[in-house]
């Protein structure tokens, strides 16, 4: 492998000749050889927006020429094309204020624009890193990045999948079924009401999730070091917002304390709580729909669900609910993330928390995991989602808690000892009600009809 020669303040480093980084990128390649998680691509991305709007900021400022700002916007675009993913190499185990990603950022933007300008045009700090510190531009970064997930991927996401149970809310509206509660027979339900209780749940969350993400749009850029804006133009943190604003096509405004928006990481532990309640109605309902769809013969079997691929490499035609696995999965993890999210955000120590890297990963996995299992699971499982009519049929009427509908007409006690009887000598409610002489069959037939039950 051949080799160029960086430097910073440290002095001189070999860097591979054919990347776009520099001596601070290549220290902190050697120095965190630590996992194989790398930085995420969404932060790579804010930061390119972010260095954009800032040299953009900067030049209207009268800070930065033309001539600079104008290579530095052209860098900056490639990266947001994705042209340039091969170097940023860095793991997010390193630094906690995410310092050597905001520099591989700055060296990259600088070397490719030298290389474009053909001339030794740009320097990382002094003009890509222009009125800014890894301080205030990790926390943007992360906000920017943050917002865009949200906004862009998991609020479309659970929109579908409402979508979706609305149809089948409707579709099945009339269908009466044995209800459950304690995983034991309860009075009926409709499948459509039964739908409407899953789909209400993920209205409230998607309205958690777009009431917490507004507090997003505030951002640290400005702050620089500590939060006093150190080096930068009085206009620059309200500029730079709205450059910012233009560029991602989301709105963000300068936070009003600095201080805080340096050290305190409350919004990204309100944002992800809230998808983590997304996360734990995403558990229940696909819990509800494997053990609704269990069997086919000795489960309960009150749905079908699609049959996407061979279940067992053993047990020939076996099919089990492999999207109903993967969504429960991913609402683990995310409550998981939820944790590790909660925990880095304590660590706000003085002016700066120091766990970023690891808060960026843990929340840009959750939201790329609900918004990749909810389509998966509207995809493959939901969208084909249909009632087993003779199951349905066959447990609403062996359902002994029919009995229910006898409370105000001969008292619970008498109706418990109906359903004692009955399950004791494995007959129907009709035959011990009979039997124990408390209605005639006309007057249980009136009474015992599970659609009036509904």
């Amino acid at each position: 492998m051949k080799y160029k020669i960086e430097h910073d303040t440290f002095g001189e480093l070999q860097v591979p000749i054919d990347k776009y980084w520099g001596a601070q990128t290549q220290r902190s390649h050697q120095n965190f050889v630590i996992g194989d998680e790398k930085m995420p691509k969404e932060i790579i991305k804010a930061f390119g927006i972010l260095k954009y709007s800032a040299a953009v900021a900067n030049n209207a400022l009268g800070l930065l020429p033309d001539n600079k700002k104008e290579i530095i916007t052209e860098v900056c675009d490639e990266i947001l094309e994705g042209k340039l993913e091969e170097h940023f190499p860095l793991v997010v185990w390193q630094t906690g204020s995410g310092t050597q990603s905001n520099m591989n950022v700055n060296e990259v933007v600088a070397n490719r624009g030298n290389e474009i300008a053909k001339e030794h045009l740009l320097h990382p700090n002094d003009d890509v890193n222009k009125s800014q510190s890894s301080n205030d531009t990790y926390p943007t970064a992360l906000h920017i990045a943050s917002l865009i997930a949200v906004e862009d991927k998991v609020i479309p996401a659970v929109d579908t999948l409402i979508e979706t149970f609305k149809k089948l809310e409707e579709e099945y509206k009339d269908i009466v079924k044995t209800g459950r509660t304690h995983l034991q027979d309860a009075v009926p339900i409709t499948l459509g009401q039964e739908i409407s209780g899953w789909r209400k749940s993920l209205e409230r969350s998607r309205d958690f999730i777009a009431t917490a993400k507004e507090s997003l749009r505030e951002i640290a850029l400005g702050g620089t070091a500590v939060g006093t804006g150190l080096n930068t133009h009085k206009d620059y943190a309200v500029k730079v917002a709205e450059e910012i604003s233009k560029k991602s096509g989301h709105k963000f405004v300068t936070a009003e304390n600095k201080f805080h928006a340096l050290t305190s990481r409350d919004e990204i532990v309100f944002v992800h709580g809230a998808m983590k309640a997304l996360a734990a109605d995403l558990l229940k309902i696909a819990n509800d729909v494997r053990l609704l769809a269990s069997g086919p013969r000795c489960g309960i079997g009150e749905l079908i669900i699609p049959a996407n691929e061979p279940g067992s490499s053993i047990m020939p035609g076996k099919v089990n609910p492999t999207q109903a696995e993967a969504l429960t999965m991913v609402a683990v993890q995310v409550m998981g993330n939820d944790a590790a999210i909660g925990f880095a955000a304590s660590q706000g120590n003085f002016e700066l928390n120091v766990f970023l890297p690891l808060i960026a990963y843990n929340f840009l996995q959750s939201a790329r995991l609900l918004s990749d299992a909810m389509i998966s699971f509207n995809k493959n499982c939901a969208v084909g989602i249909k009632p087993n009519m003779e199951k349905i049929e066959e447990n609403l009427n062996k359902s002994l808690m029919l009995v229910t509908a006898l409370n105000p007409h001969i008292g619970y006690e008498k109706a418990a000892e109906i359903a004692k009887l009955a399950h004791k000598e494995g007959t129907t409610l009709k035959e011990a009600t009979l039997k124990l002489g408390y209605l005639t069959e006309k007057e249980f037939d009136e009474i015992v009809d599970p659609r009036k039950m509904v």
